[in-house]
């Protein structure tokens, strides 16, 4: 450090303060060490005042990390002022050493300073660095200290004590050594990068005014210097080294969709397609979305909507109001819902998917957990798809198999749109407003036209009622429709086929026919610029009125008899004044005119005639918020009764009879019986004596 040539790097690194950071150390020095601890310098800045010493650092980081600081400890400060553990981070690097995970070269980038940019998914508890280790020699009592590396697994200890000249036993002694703050993160591909695929990433360890700046699912920079460590297997080293990162500086990235590139062209493009006159943009939007999918224009118009979203408002108390419409597609097999959300998440700026099957809290939402990543066992903080998914789409499949605990974490997550982790130690609250299109198929794989559909759901209510649009699919013959869909897949593939051989043809008619309307790209530039830039309100006093009164129309449908069904709730009137303002962004505007609620106003219909109704025809609130309709409520009643008006003053009632008589009274088939018998045990409303072919009801 003290050589000539060390020298001068040091004196241009303090010439270079004087020029640029005067004023920025002058501050750094009113708040060291509490308050401010860092340096954060412009590698623009740095490249402008000297375009060799800006390249040595970044290709030299950690010789040259001793030089920077060391010109800081010598600026000219007030006396009573010392810098002594300051850091200098340096940020803003150029695009040719910026990467996503998984791009950067073990051979080319190692041991040099890079930016890496993705989205936290795990962080691990804070622990404890040693800076400086003081070491007490257990014979003789004299104290040796050790600066120690920041590198992973590289703790230097005293060979030799400088008292006794022993070789030890040393002992560390906590009190007197310089300790610091440490963290783990890990650091993915954006959704919107990995676009479906595993995403890649890269462990970053950072330290002291580094930690806990970043949650799981923040986007972010992070720079520093890559390093290489050897692998192992069975305890025995291997020729394969992984990456790691020494974080030096993180960069918070704010902007919704920052990974979208919005040219005055782009622009320019997406004003004319949506106002051309001769199109409608609505039209154009459901003929974008699996044009190979033959027909569910209400749902391709659903997920239209719901890419655009409504607006998020914070009211002045403090609470909020979503802005996300969350969607469900439940019913039969290959009945194209899969088709629907691949094309979903394709369009999405920013989108992740995840199968339900055997999910668990951590990999929808977010939990605490202990696995391999934290070297020393402690917990780690991990995000699940609705954290990653932040500002955009989570497609969730087979959402009906998905664990208890998973369910649980998701009710909160989906209307609160905050997902809070308290466990060990951990206490935090991670943002998720992410608006989710589920998959999910009925109890017994396809629908029973003998029961209401709702009895045939294995989810909560409670989880149901969070999904605006709940679209149902079915598999029933009919040669029309079966015809069309027919012709829809052999044409699209065999147009497919030809287009990409060189020894047939396909005319601009046949391409029109499978070609979606407008192209991805175009699609994910035209959401990303509606939803930044168009917070859409009512245009007026009228409109807001013609919304309440369809409500409060809709609210009396059934007459106001205490024996008649609910028919909405007030969930409704926000799920429809969602999708208004959707419309209004799909527009690009403003302003929320009569045609956004009326067409919100009628997908919600659709939806609500789909899955809304009881088995009289009535639209029915508790069929989505409770689980049961009023019809059911009435079966369910009918037939404690009868168990009360059969079972013998003691023992229990056998399910076969009890199945027998109520054929026979209320026309009720076996299956529907036991089904109602198990749901009423299961919820304490009966007992099973002798096990799962008796049943006793309460007196």
């Amino acid at each position: 450090m003290n050589s000539p040539a060390n020298r001068e790097l040091t004196e241009s690194f303090i010439a270079f303060y004087r020029d640029y950071y005067r004023s920025e150390i002058g501050t750094l020095a009113q708040h060291y060490p509490k308050e401010q601890r860092s340096l954060t310098i412009d590698y623009t800045d740095l490249h402008n005042f000297d375009t060799e010493l800006a390249e040595e650092w970044t290709s030299k980081p950690s010789q040259y990390q001793e030089y920077v600081e060391e010109g800081l400890r010598l600026f000219d400060l007030p006396a009573d002022v010392k810098l002594s553990r300051a850091h200098v981070r340096l940020t803003n690097l150029p695009d040719e050493d910026t990467y996503y995970p998984g791009q950067q070269s073990p051979r080319d980038q190692s041991g040099d300073y890079i930016t890496v940019e993705g989205q936290v998914s795990k962080a691990t508890e804070v622990y404890g660095v040693v800076q400086e280790a003081a070491f007490e020699c257990q014979r003789c009592g004299t104290m040796s200290y050790i600066e120690q590396s920041s590198n992973v697994g590289d703790f230097q200890e005293p060979h030799e004590c400088q008292g006794c000249e022993r070789q030890g036993p040393f002992q560390i002694d906590f009190d007197q050594s310089e300790i610091i703050d440490g963290q783990k993160l890990r650091i993915e591909e954006p959704p919107e990068i990995a676009q479906g695929q595993n995403p890649s990433h890269v462990d970053v360890y950072v330290e002291d005014d580094l930690v806990e700046v970043v949650e799981p699912g923040d986007k972010a920079t992070v720079s520093g210097i890559l390093h290489l460590r050897q692998q192992s297997s069975n305890n025995q080293k291997t020729a394969k080294f992984s990456t790691y990162l020494e974080g030096q500086a993180i960069e918070l990235k704010d902007t919704e969709f920052e990974d979208i590139d919005l040219t005055p062209e782009d622009i320019e493009e997406i004003h004319d397609v949506v106002e051309d006159p001769e199109t409608d943009i609505f039209e154009l939007g459901v003929d974008s979305i699996a044009p190979s999918h033959e027909g569910d224009e209400d749902v391709k118009l659903g997920i239209f909507l719901q890419q655009l979203s409504g607006v998020r408002a914070e009211l002045p108390d403090g609470t909020f109001r979503r802005g996300d419409t969350h969607i469900l597609l439940i019913g039969d097999p290959s009945t194209g819902k899969s088709t629907l959300m691949d094309a979903a998440e394709r369009i999405a700026p920013r989108a992740v998917s995840v199968s339900g099957h055997g999910a668990s809290a951590s990999g929808l939402t977010a939990a605490a957990v202990r696995d391999d990543f934290n070297d020393s066992g402690q917990w780690t903080l991990e995000a699940g798809a609705l954290v990653h998914g932040h500002k955009g789409l989570a497609c969730i499949d087979e959402l009906d198999k998905i664990k208890p605990d998973a369910v649980k974490s998701m009710h909160k997550a989906l209307e609160q749109q905050r997902i809070p982790i308290s466990k060990a130690g951990i206490n935090t609250t991670l943002p998720a407003e992410t608006a989710v299109l589920a998959a999910a198929n009925p109890k017994y794989s396809r629908w029973n036209r003998n029961q209401e559909d709702h009895e045939q759901i294995e989810m909560e209510s409670a989880l149901i009622s969070r999904f605006g649009l709940i679209f149902k699919f079915t598999d029933q013959p009919d040669a029309e429709h079966d015809s069309m869909v027919a012709d829809t897949i052999l044409i699209s593939k065999d147009t497919a086929k030809r287009y990409n051989s060189d020894s047939h043809t396909v005319t601009e008619e046949e391409l029109d026919e499978v070609e979606p309307a407008l192209s991805v790209e175009f699609l994910r530039k035209y959401i990303a610029y509606a939803r930044s830039n168009y917070n859409p309100v009512f245009r007026d006093e009228s409109v807001r009125k013609k919304m309440r009164d369809a409500y409060v129309t809709l609210r009396s449908a059934n007459g106001y008899d205490e024996n008649s069904a609910i028919p909405i709730s007030t969930r409704k009137l926000e799920d429809v004044l969602r999708l208004a303002e959707a419309s209004a962004r799909a527009r690009l505007s403003n302003v929320i005119e009569e045609q956004d609620v009326e067409r919100a106003q009628k997908e919600i219909g659709d939806s609500l005639r789909q899955f809304g109704t009881n088995a009289d025809g009535d639209l029915d609130v508790d069929v989505i918020e409770s689980g049961t309709s009023m019809t059911q409520k009435e079966r369910r009643d009918n037939l404690i009764d009868l168990i009360r008006e059969l079972q013998p003053d003691e023992g229990s009632l056998m399910v076969g009879k009890l199945c027998d008589v109520a054929e026979e009274e209320f026309g009720l088939d076996k299956r529907t019986v036991k089904d109602e018998v198990k749901d009423l045990a299961d919820n304490g409303d009966l007992w099973r004596p002798g096990g799962a072919g008796t049943v006793r009801a309460f007196r």
